[in-house]
């Protein structure tokens, strides 16, 4: 049965590691989601913020781009919505933190493992 795959598949430990300049491109495309999916988090964080605690634009960037950042909140949230969306958004921006490291270090990591065992 075929797999089907959305996101270029790497490569096996079978087959050579890919050239250079497909290696940048693959870092780009890594680079390219890290960057959606902070983009995406940033505007629903301003958008929380705004609505729930009723932030101008500028301090809901500010806190949202802390919270995502690993700061923590410059505003203290004042009503009990606005708490409860700063403490599931923190738990939120935590991930992200962690999803965006791993999809950006795992064309570096795979390439060093894929060089260490390929036996061409």
């Amino acid at each position: 049965m075929k797999r089907s795959v959305s996101w270029p598949a790497f490569e096996t430990r079978s087959q050579p590691p890919i050239d250079h300049g497909r290696f940048v491109r693959r870092l780009l495309n890594h680079l390219g989601a890290s960057m959606g999916l902070i983009l995406f988090s940033l505007i629903l964080g301003v958008a929380g913020y705004m609505f729930f605690e009723k932030l101008t634009v500028t301090d809901a960037f500010l806190n949202a781009s802390m919270l995502l950042g690993g700061m923590g909140p410059v505003n203290t949230p004042v009503t009990t919505a606005g708490k409860i969306f700063a403490g599931i958004y923190a738990l939120y921006a935590g991930l992200v933190f962690i999803a965006t490291a791993a999809l950006m270090l795992t064309p570096v990591i795979h390439r060093v493992i894929h060089r260490f065992h390929w036996d061409g």
